[in-house]
């Protein structure tokens, strides 16, 4: 277990100190809950009471926060407290990771494999032909890296990811458990007696830095090719990313979402949960989508929001809703008239 003090935090996160310099720390806590030797976070004006009762030793706060009480744990204050935690968050993994380093058996690695200085290899692991690692890479157990994959530095596979043969890594990515690169694209041809033919998928999956990919994600290998997740990319659990698919620098991408074959996907795009669209699209850098959209066709508009299904820009979708509710009434009102004209037309 790792301690802080909060002059080592406030130097980190680069706060100021209110109260006891010396407090130490050794864990975090929801600021609800924490108790002492917890450090925690309030970011958000909902949990502000919290702040009066809490046990934790150490929170960070922002700057502007003025208090109402006193307050016995020591503040360090920041410009964001909520990038400040995470900030925390990120530095203490990577301390408890600096140790995990070596081989450990029983475990697979292939003679023609190449691995990076600072490396580890849990047990269980294999790791295939001609593989290539740069430093610091984690590969935790059951994970499988198949023949001619390359890994950048500072990459981490938890256990049970599979990555199929050819797939090229970059810098700084990790990908959670369960989750399965480079399998292949469901591509298959109709034949004049209903069946179908396999098409050999040829291509791989490029993942550029700073990616990370949630537990039980699938992002399929190209027909020919690459699939592409390019630098910055933010994947949820529960995704499917279809061949030949291309997504865009700093795109967030929420559980359950598919993504079709082929589909182009611009920078800075935020897909809300279950949403999805068809294949061989293309959706404009900036574009919001609304959980459970379903995108049918392009959209080159940078920077709008689209919702429902077949998804358009959420101003019409909201009115067509309305409208929507609005419909038994309308339905009634249209009966009356009609019974109205046709007593006209009968006094004619």
């Amino acid at each position: 277990m790792i301690s802080f003090t909060a002059q080592q935090i406030a130097l980190l996160i680069q706060g100021k100190i209110e109260g006891e310099a010396t407090a130490v720390v050794k864990q975090f806590g929801k600021i609800e809950s924490a108790m002492p030797g917890d450090i925690s976070f309030l970011a958000n004006p909902k949990y502000e009471d919290f702040l009066y009762t809490t046990k934790a030793s150490i929170i960070i706060v922002n700057e502007s926060l003025v208090l109402k009480k006193k307050i016995e744990a020591t503040l360090i204050r920041v410009s964001d407290a909520y990038a400040a935690f995470a900030t925390l968050l990120t530095k203490y993994q990577e301390m408890k990771n600096e140790n995990l380093v070596g081989i450990q058996s029983p475990s697979f690695i292939a003679n023609t494999a190449k691995l990076g200085d600072q490396n580890f290899v849990a047990a269980f692991a294999y790791i295939g032909e001609n593989v290539k690692t740069g430093k610091n890479v984690k590969i935790f157990p059951n994970a499988v890296i198949g023949e001619n994959v390359s890994i950048g530095n500072n990459v981490t596979i938890h256990a049970g990811v599979i990555i199929y043969s050819d797939c090229v890594l970059g810098n700084n990515i990790t990908i959670h458990s369960g989750s399965i690169i480079g399998s292949d694209g469901f591509g298959f041809a109709p034949k004049a007696d209903g069946s179908y033919q396999k098409i050999p998928q040829l291509g791989n999956v490029t993942i550029e830095d700073d990616v990370e990919i949630g537990s039980n994600t699938t992002i399929d290998r190209a027909t020919i090719g690459s699939t592409i997740i390019k630098k910055g990319v933010k994947i949820d659990n529960l995704i499917q990313i279809a061949h030949n698919v291309e997504i865009g620098e700093n795109t967030v991408i929420a559980a359950q979402v598919g993504i079709s074959g082929s589909t182009k996907i611009g920078k800075g795009v935020m897909m809300g949960g279950q949403s999805g669209t068809i294949g061989h699209l293309t959706i404009a850098d900036g574009i919001k989508v609304a959980a459970r959209a379903g995108i049918t066709k392009d959209f080159k508009q940078a920077g709008i929001t689209l919702s429902g299904y077949p998804a358009g820009e959420q101003s019409n979708a909201l009115r067509a809703q309305v409208h929507q509710k609005n419909l038994p009434a309308l339905e009634k009102r249209v009966k009356e008239l009609e019974i109205i004209v046709q007593q006209l037309s009968q006094k004619g």
